[in-house]
């Protein structure tokens, strides 16, 4: 009997570690930062797998008019083969940051290439445009102690989500908008992809038109959109001062 006890609670662990692994709030491996307590007025819209030409740029253009900055969270390879789009995402005030170099499943990886990985995409964002800021997305949410630890030791800060809206696969605005609307509370950090990690040119349509549905939806509920950064008060170079406080109502013709 306590050999079968015993193994039905490594079994019970190892599912443990597995799902903390993976979900967005958990702490269990280390601290993360998953946005504010419910009560904050204040949204943080991010964007994973960029850059990706043209949606990167057309998602900037939606932002523009909404005069709202958000976070994007990009791939190495990405921003060392199109430099031009994060010198973009930079001058209109957003925030960048890591992403990995290739978007590999971090929770699967050696140490060794945990840290080349980072270093990498630091390096890479570095080359492309000035005032990175020194946080860090796992991909896929995947990660351990030996990611959490690889990134304190080069000073990254890791951030995760607390709403999902599923746009990595085909879908539509209305069906992310929708995943949207049912789990924001308020202090969220908001999951978009402007791009996709197998390749460049990931038709992300549906999210440039979601997001624009997704912040004159809550602008006119009087939540304030903010770049991560902000929502954790701590000051990037080159952010612009009004970063994601926006005007007080949308703008018409969205």
């Amino acid at each position: 009997m306590l050999p079968i006890l015993m193994g039905t609670a490594a079994a019970a662990a190892a599912a443990v570690a597995g799902y903390a692994s993976f979900a967005p709030r958990s702490q269990l491996f280390g601290a993360t930062f998953t946005g504010e307590a419910p009560a904050s007025r204040r949204l943080a819209l991010t964007f994973d797998d960029g850059p990706n030409d043209p949606y990167t740029l057309r998602l900037l253009e939606v932002l523009a008019r909404y005069e709202v900055r958000a976070t994007f969270f990009l791939i190495g390879r990405y921003a060392a083969a199109r430099p031009e789009i994060v010198q973009a995402i930079a001058g209109e005030g957003h925030v960048f940051a890591n992403h990995t170099y290739t978007h590999p499943n971090l929770a699967l990886c050696s140490p060794r290439r945990i840290r080349q990985e980072l270093e990498d995409c630091e390096e890479a964002l570095a080359g492309a445009a000035d005032g990175r800021a020194p946080l860090f997305r796992p991909p896929f949410g995947g990660r351990r102690p030996a990611v959490l630890r690889a990134a304190r030791q080069l000073g990254l800060t890791p951030v995760m989500w607390t709403v999902t809206c599923y746009d990595w696969k085909p879908t539509t605005a209305e069906r992310v908008v929708r995943h949207a609307v049912r789990q924001v509370r308020g202090g969220d950090i908001i999951l978009l992809h402007d791009g996709g990690h197998r390749a460049m040119g990931a038709d992300r349509g549906h999210t440039v038109e979601a997001a624009a549905r997704i912040l004159e939806r809550y602008r006119g509920e009087g939540f304030e959109f903010v770049t991560v950064p902000r929502m954790m008060d701590v000051a990037v170079p080159g952010e612009s001062a009004a970063a994601g406080a926006g005007s007080p109502q949308p703008p018409n013709g969205v």
